[in-house]
């Protein structure tokens, strides 16, 4: 099959790999009709996330067609399904308190050790997603195995196209868990640090919620302008001093509740991200948190902090002061994919929610490095970028 493999930083190249097989009896066979480019996996690209090995397949965001399964599936020949990013096993202590992503079961023995170190625990198993996280290959490819597949695909009716269902595969259920770690009442006013994609989909999620007013801050126009269509109020950070805007806009109080979708990449000219960044460079730290030190200085007293955004390190400089004396609460993760999905495509299919506004590109799998060159430097233009196996360059 092809598959988009990566061989180092900014270096992914679509390769001829071998087809997947199944492995244990709960696996399945997908052929994939549709893969996305997260945001998440620019951070692979940039080298920032280790335990990254020459050759592996990327991709955690995609759906596709049942070609193949072991005889504990539940799906079918045939069947159309979206593959949650997180891979769970459905029974563990933290599956069965639907925390899937922590599922203890996902990540083999063998792969635990480094992020154990890390964290303290071993993380759950993602697709995709380096050998921290289980080494498993990803979705950017003709066809990808899916572990404990009567557990994480969600079937999708007959008539509805890719494009109205790929995201619940990630970003929607991201945003969606953003939002709602948020704790959001009708009175409040929330802000959202980063209007890529998680971003807008966290924005919109909130206001599903019943949010009062719900702003978005980020630079690029266009970013900005899909924020303002989704009910969004949006400042542009290069050109109004953030935390000054936020009080005036909050009566002096502050937001009540912030969420960080920007991560460990933050950029921009502050002194904290030109020092982060370097550190990057030259390898140092990990982490540059311009976005959630702002956020957390510009919540309120009481406030309620919620970070989607994908941190993998270190970070100093950290206002922890300012989280213990202002009394705050702060809510992260991973996203528990598969609590959210019916849910999410039940809105979907009755037109509360809708996710092809986002795409900017559908290009062909064999095109794909093109994709995330552009998804890197041109993020204005690129807001999303669907790949399609067997589309024709």
């Amino acid at each position: 099959m092809r598959a988009l493999t990566w061989q180092g930083k900014h270096d992914v190249r679509v390769e001829t790999m071998p087809d997947p097989e199944i492995v244990n009896p709960r696996d399945a066979i997908i052929e994939v009709t549709s893969t996305a480019i997260c945001g998440s996996d620019l951070h692979l690209y940039d080298g920032v996330i280790p335990g990254m090995l020459a050759g592996d397949i990327l991709g955690h965001e995609f759906m596709g067609r049942v070609v193949e399964t072991g005889p504990g599936s539940t799906l079918q020949t045939g069947q159309r399904v979206v593959v949650p990013f997180t891979i769970s096993c459905g029974s563990c202590f933290f599956c069965s308190h639907q925390q899937y992503a922590a599922c203890d079961n996902s990540n083999p023995a063998e792969k635990q050790d480094v992020s154990e170190k890390l964290y303290g625990h071993a993380t759950g198993g993602l697709f995709g997603y380096s050998h921290l996280t289980g080494g498993y290959p990803g979705g950017q490819a003709e066809y990808v195995r899916v572990p404990f597949s009567d557990v994480g695909p969600i079937v999708i009716p007959d008539g509805m196209e890719d494009d109205d269902v790929l995201f619940l595969s990630d970003i929607l259920p991201t945003g969606w868990m953003a939002a709602a770690n948020a704790d959001i009442g009708p009175d409040d006013t929330v802000v959202v640090w980063g209007c890529g994609p998680v971003g807008l989909f966290a924005i919109q999620s909130a206001l599903a919620m019943g949010a009062a007013r719900v702003i978005g801050i980020d630079h690029y126009p266009n970013r900005l302008a899909l924020a303002r269509k989704l009910g969004a109020q949006v400042i542009d950070y290069t050109q109004t001093h953030v935390l000054e805007a936020l009080m005036e806009l909050s009566g002096g109080l502050g937001p009540d509740a912030v969420i960080d979708a920007v991560g460990m990449e933050a950029h921009g000219f502050a002194p904290d991200t030109v020092m982060d960044n370097f550190k990057q460079t030259v390898g140092v730290g990990a982490d540059s948190g311009h976005a959630l030190r702002e956020a957390l200085m510009a919540v309120r007293k009481g406030g309620r902090v919620s970070v989607p955004g994908v941190y993998g390190g270190f970070l100093d400089k950290f206002p922890l002061g300012a989280l213990m004396e202002k009394g705050l609460q702060l809510r992260t993760g991973q996203t528990h994919v598969q609590k959210y999905t019916a849910e999410l495509l039940r809105r979907i299919q009755e037109g509360e929610l809708d996710t092809t506004f986002l795409i900017s590109h559908r290009l062909p799998l064999e095109d794909a490095a093109r994709g995330y060159d552009n998804f890197k430097t041109n993020q204005n233009d690129w807001t999303k970028v669907v790949l399609k196996p067997g589309l024709q360059v």
